[in-house]
């Protein structure tokens, strides 16, 4: 065996991943004797010395002779001996060089043998394989099986019960209530909320989601999740602790943190209102002459540099002889407004008062402002406009005003506030400093690429979903009764795993979407650290639908919080069949839990088909939520677990119904109510959709009709369609002209045909003498009237049921939509014309014609390289491949097409501009073809675009990378692996010469070179690599903030700044503590001190120096002394903190436990390992009563406290623990996880410092095993100090101070 020094080398780290801290590996001494030196002096012969003769001379030379004679004898006899040696020698030479032979024979013959063994072997092995993956097989379908059995007997066993017991409780209150003599009516008359959900779940409920103990520490909040009182999960490895959505989370968690952010604070109100640039124009008639320069001369540059980016711009004025009529418009308007410009000489109407007020004095902060006077020497500014300057004036104290003070002409003016609106636009709106306008394009993309990787997605596809849950989430819902809904699914998602998707079910316009937002809004406050994956399903045929790009989207949201999405197939087939591999990856690396919900998913295209994955086992922290049409369910998911929307009640019609009252100062009589109860009792009649749209008909206050004759008119429909379908004739009716009456029929058509929707701007292009006050106020009603929302800047339809109610009532039941289809189409034609391919024309116009079955005009538009290269680098590769297999093209001819486009526009470019262009286009081609499967031909492509940009712009520029770098893929998937590690440097390079070392193309490169050596099973380099790549992606995503993550935490610290202005109080306190961590988490220590001590002060002067709270903030602020490396001062704040909790809270509270595990660490960085001792005995006391004595928590505290056993030389105590915990590890966890692996490693190194040689080795060997087979997360989440899943300390510990002892 040796002496075991091959267990590990000297100095290694050995870390059990799953804690805060690390330990160093023994150095096995070897003790070697000295080899024995042999001293040649002592074999050295002296000079021979001839002594003096006293004889003659004669005799002299008689003796010399005789000497020379012996010695020519001797000399003889040698050479003689010495031949015949050598020719012996010769004899054996040519016998050894006949023996070597016949061995070299004999050895090639061998060797032959035994490479045809070892290919025997290799295909025995394979054999073997194959055979034990077919059994494998087998038995995961025969589990699969079993438990899809077991879940279908445990919940038709629960519905029996459930329905047993609901049929015994009607038949007691029968009973009951016909023995007082009460006749029975219909349950919809009652007024009381007796109105059961009928609910089926498979299993039984449990209080808490027992899933989450796989393969994660359960942290401070994950114990709370045993108590409702308390908040929700956080983050294992904190050093801030705080309430609500921020708890306990360090900069190291900072995926986690801006992920918790963007959950929690989805309603902060974004620069641009719904991917718009509303520039809000306020003038007067002394100023109207810059204005209409403005607009006709600047406006459409503005609006070409805004659509070039992505987004919309519109400007909105409203003229000063009608805007009184426009009260409501006009406030709805600057609330969405981006930037406000007014426009001042010397007088105000009212009007422009009014809007100032609002925009300028009332809400400064809510948008950019720019302020144009024109002053002239021979006029003085009037009072009213003087007065207004000064409240302007005195209301800007952060001094935001952009002012232009000008006195020549009315064009020079313009062309200021062109200047000046184009600067605010650029950096205060887009973000996007010193950027020229003629380059934003490449650099826009480019800087979007660099954030995914490889991975190509659409920004407008996220914010359609996130504004679609915005708008859900703001809805009142109270009046709807969905606290018991609320409930049920709660308990529902804490049954013991495994567990089917969920269904939420209900008719059309129940309120389904409501519920699932409301839910979530709820989850994400309570449970921060569970990650919540949501897509809200539009109308059939559009993007949202779209089950490939569903599935994409979700898989790169998930991949995300792992810090990279490289690895992700863009196929589509592969998208569908990799995601639920992803998510059971990457389930078992996350901290805390997994819900996918997705609304709406009967109304996917064919979705029984593309989400197989539904029907499998789930992983057992990950728990699914659909919801679907009770109509139009699909029969093998009727036997998942439901969760069924009631109609509404009498008493919440009558809430629904007063609400909205309420909001119009309105009050029905008591006969109105009474006709209201009685119509609204049957299914149809009482859903939330039909009653809410009731209730603002009868309100409604822009009609024709009077109120008698809205609700006589409204009682006689039946059900929501109809309904609806009398919406769009009262609204029509209540048109001041037939011209605004065709004009939204039109529009309200042209939404109904269109892909996705229509934006303003381009119905203010399509009906030119539709002026924006009346466009405005149409949408206005349409929208208050549930008919239409603008959502992403696109005018689109509140529900399906509204989008059929004008399919039917304006299309004629679609007979009509091929003519509104051709208007949007030459619309679209026209813009592609100008060489205008934005992603508004690459969205609609190949749509269009497919919907038009014009496939010769569809493949023109294909052949539009920009129009390809839009929907490609969008992320749009099934709905691209999709065009061209409609229009009957294969890989092949595909190829060839656009290499014929290509080479034809080749031709005309001359400019570096149209280089840059051409060089694009081929390495968007190249892409495309390597994600066709077509690599040989993705190869030309791309070395065409690296030598253009080579040419045209530098061999070392940023841009050859991303070329080096696609090229380098191609190679990858040829499995051609030097070219590619080659090209994967050279591109690494550049990258680290044109950007720093610390650049996120810099980690991209890294990323790619540590999945090439992976695949080369160079694990050790690659983990390297990605180490350092996460580290990168953590540091830049610090400072800039990752998906807007910094944004976001700056907007919320400002908001919290302004509430902390007032009195002392218990929230202000809980406000400026989470100030404080919001500054901590931007690495702003000092700002973070401040406001975490002013926490401090204000809860002991309210609350008193012994309340919990105290003990939260000094918690934190030792927390943040802890970052600063003063560890005698959080020392002592931890110790308060700790003594305080345990006075006010019971023994086995888990914040105790919190204060508990870091002040241990605290006393273990500083070397004070035996006052560390106890705190972990009782942190394990403390974890034994909450979970139990076989929680895998409990394991990792008997780690936590074996390890200090170890560091303090008690061997034998720490051995027991560690036996017990590798126990509970495999019991609860299974043998091949890898805690156990690293509990093995600890032990194995315990085993060599008590001198058992061999199960040392036998204990590591088998830790390497389980290490080596576990699966190599190719953008898994490298565990650092703080992120790891659990707080388990290996046998090194952190380093201790200088001046510590160890």
């Amino acid at each position: 065996m040796g002496t075991a020094s091959s267990l590990v080398s000297p100095g290694e780290v050995i870390e059990d991943g799953y804690g805060g801290e690390g330990g160093e590996a023994c150095e096995i001494p070897v003790e070697v004797k000295p080899k024995a030196r042999l001293l040649r002096s002592s074999f050295r012969r002296g000079p021979r010395v001839i002594g003096a003769s006293f004889k003659s001379t004669g005799s002299v030379d008689l003796e010399y002779a005789a000497e020379y004679e012996r010695l020519r004898k001797e000399y003889e006899i040698f050479r003689v001996s010495k031949n015949n040696e050598i020719a012996s020698m010769q004899k054996k030479e040519a016998k050894l060089d006949e023996e070597n032979k016949r061995l070299r024979a004999e050895l090639q013959a061998l060797q032959k043998t035994y490479q045809k063994i070892l290919r025997e072997k290799e295909s025995a092995l394979e054999t073997k394989y194959q055979a034990m993956e077919r059994a494998a097989t087998f038995e995961h379908d025969r589990d699969k099986v079993k438990r899809q059995f077991k879940i279908f007997r445990e919940t038709k066993e629960k519905e029996i019960q459930d329905l047993l017991r609901a049929k015994r409780d009607l038949e007691a209150k029968l009973q009951q209530l016909q023995a007082q003599g009460i006749q029975v009516y219909d349950p919809n008359d009652s007024d009381s909320d007796d109105n059961q959900t009928t609910v089926t779940a498979a299993g039984t409920q449990c209080e808490y989601w027992t899933g989450g103990v796989l393969g994660s520490e359960p942290s401070m909040g994950s114990m709370m999740q045993l108590q409702q009182t308390f908040r929700g999960p956080e983050f294992a490895h904190s050093l801030i602790d705080v309430e609500g959505p921020f708890a306990n989370v360090s900069r190291d968690d900072w995926d986690a943190a801006v992920a918790s952010l963007l959950q929690v604070s989805p309603h902060v109100p974004q620069a641009l209102w719904s991917n718009t640039v509303r520039c809000y124009l306020i003038f007067t008639q002394e100023t109207k002459a810059e204005l209409d320069i403005f607009i006709k001369k600047h406006s459409p540059v503005l609006r070409r540099m805004c659509e070039g980016l992505g987004h919309f711009y519109l400007n909105v004025c409203f003229p000063e002889e009608g805007a009184a009529s426009y009260a409501v418009e006009r406030k709805q308007e600057l609330e969405r407004s981006s930037v406000c410009v007014l426009l001042l000489k010397s007088t105000v109407t009212s009007s422009t008062v009014e809007d100032c007020e609002e925009a300028f004095v009332k809400n400064p902060d809510g948008h950019a402002l720019v302020l144009y006077l024109r002053t002239e020497e021979d006029r003085n500014l009037t009072g009213p406009t003087r007065q207004l300057l000064e409240r302007v004036n005195a209301a800007d104290k952060a001094a935001k005003v952009k002012v232009v003070d000008h006195s020549g002409s009315a064009e020079d003016g313009a062309d200021l506030i062109y200047a000046q609106l184009e600067k605010v636009i650029k950096q205060e709106l887009l973000g996007l400093e010193g950027t020229d306008a003629d380059t934003k394009d490449s650099g826009i993309e480019e800087g979007r690429e660099e954030d995914s990787g490889d991975v190509l997605w659409d920004l407008h596809d996220e914010q359609e979903q996130i504004e679609s849950y915005q708008q859900a989430c703001s809805s009142t819902t109270s009046q709807l009764g969905f606290q018991k809904y609320i409930d049920r699914l709660n308990d529902m998602i804490a049954a013991p795993p495994p567990t089917p998707p969920l269904l939420v079910s209900g008719g059309p316009g129940s309120g389904k979407s409501l519920l699932l937002s409301k839910w979530i809004e709820l989850q994400q406050k309570q449970s921060p650290n569970t990650l919540f994956l949501y897509h809200f399903v539009g109308r059939p045929l559009s993007t949202s639908s779209e089950p490939v790009l569903i599935i994409k989207r979700l898989t790169v949201k998930l991949l995300q919080h792992f810090w990279s999405i490289s690895g992700l197939s863009m196929e589509p087939s592969k998208i569908l069949e990799e995601f639920p591999r992803w998510l059971e990856r990457l389930s078992a690396r996350h901290q805390g839990n997994i819900i996918i919900i997705i609304d709406s998913i009967d109304q996917i295209q064919q979705a029984e088909r593309h989400m197989k994955w539904l029907i499998d086992p789930l992983p057992v922290n990950v728990r699914v939520v659909v919801s679907v049409n009770v109509e139009t369910c699909p029969q093998a998911w009727r036997l998942w677990p439901t969760l069924h929307l009631d109609p509404l009640s009498p008493r919440e019609v009558r809430s629904v119904v007063n609400a909205e009252c309420q909001s119009m100062d309105l009050k029905l009589t008591k006969d109105q109510e009474k006709r209201l109860e009685r119509h609204c009792r049957s299914a149809s009649t009482c859903n939330a959709l039909y009653v809410t749209l009731l209730a603002r008909m009868i309100t409604s206050s822009r009609t024709c009709w009077s109120q008698e004759k809205s609700m006589e008119q409204c009682l006689q429909c039946q059900d929501t369609m109809s309904l609806l379908r009398l919406v769009l004739k009262m609204t029509l009716s209540s048109l001041s002209t037939d011209r605004e009456r065709y004009i939204m029929r039109e529009i309200l058509c042209l939404v109904c045909t269109s892909h996705n929707g229509v934006s303003e701007s381009e119905v203010l292009d399509l009906f030119p003498e539709l002026e924006l006050p009346v466009l405005s106020s149409m949408l206005y009603r349409l929208n208050r009237l549930c008919i239409v929302t603008l959502r992403c800047g696109l005018i689109r339809f509140q529900h399906l049921q509204a989008w059929e109610a004008v399919r039917l009532e304006f299309l004629g039941g679609g007979s009509s939509s091929a003519t509104y289809r051709e208007k949007l189409i030459h619309y679209f034609s026209q813009q592609l014309s100008q060489d205008c391919v934005t992603w508004r024309v690459a969205d609609e116009l190949p749509w269009l014609l497919q919907q038009q079955e014009d496939r010769t005009k569809l493949q023109l538009s294909l052949l539009n390289l920009f129009v390809s290269q839009n929907l490609y680098k969008r992320g749009h590769f099934s709905e691209l491949l999709a065009y061209w297999q409609y229009v009957g093209k294969d890989k092949s001819s595909m190829a060839s097409e656009y290499f014929d486009s290509l080479k034809h526009y080749e031709k005309s470019c001359e400019s570096e501009d149209s280089m840059t262009k051409l060089a694009n286009l081929y390495e968007t081609l190249g892409r495309f073809l390597k994600d066709l499967g077509l690599p040989s031909q993705a190869v030309a492509p791309l070395q065409r675009s690296l030598e253009i940009r080579e040419t045209a712009l530098d061999p070392d520029h940023p841009s050859v990378a991303r070329s080096l770098h696609q090229l380098a893929g191609v190679y990858v998937q040829w499995k051609k692996y030097g070219n590619a590690e080659q090209l994967y440097k050279q591109a690494l390079e550049i990258s680290e010469n044109a950007y720093g070392a610390e650049h996120a193309s810099v980690a991209r490169e890294l990323e790619s070179l540590a999945m090439l050596y992976q695949k080369q099973n160079k694990y050790e380099q690659a983990e390297k690599l990605r180490k350092r790549s996460v580290k990168i992606r953590q540091k830049t995503a610090r400072q800039k903030g990752h998906m807007y993550g910094f944004t976001l935490l700056r907007r919320r610290a400002l908001q919290l700044e302004e509430l902390t202005l007032g009195k002392d109080s218990a929230d202000c306190a809980k406000t400026l503590n989470e100030l404080g961590v919001l500054y901590y988490l931007q690495n702003n220590l000092d700002a973070a001190k401040i406001f975490l001590t002013r926490s401090l002060e204000m809860r002991q002067r309210v609350l008193g120096p012994d309340h919990p709270d105290c003990a939260q903030s000094l918690n934190n602020l030792a927390a943040l002394h802890t970052e600063r490396r003063e560890y005698e001062t959080a020392e002592d704040m931890y110790e308060r903190a700790l003594d305080i909790r345990k006075k006010a809270l019971s023994p086995d509270h888990p914040s105790l436990a919190y204060t508990l595990k870091h002040l241990a660490m605290l006393y273990k960085r500083r070397g004070k390992l035996e006052k560390a001792v106890p705190l972990y005995e009782l942190s394990l006391e403390i974890r034994e009563k909450s979970f139990g004595p076989k929680h895998p928590s409990v394991a990792t505290a008997l780690v936590n406290l074996a390890v200090i056993y170890c560091q303090l030389k008690k061997h034998s105590d720490a051995l027991p623990l560690y036996e017990r915990a590798l126990k509970v590890y495999e019991d609860s966890l299974g043998r091949s996880h890898p805690r156990v692996g690293e509990t093995l490693k600890n032990l194995a190194v315990l085993s060599y410092e008590e001198g058992d040689f061999e199960k040392a080795a036998e204990l590591y060997k088998r830790a390497m095993e389980i290490k080596e087979a576990e699966p190599s997360l190719v953008c898994g989440n490298a565990p650092s100090r703080h992120s790891s899943s659990g707080d388990t300390f290996s046998l090194r510990g952190p380093a201790p101070l200088p001046h510590a002892p160890r």
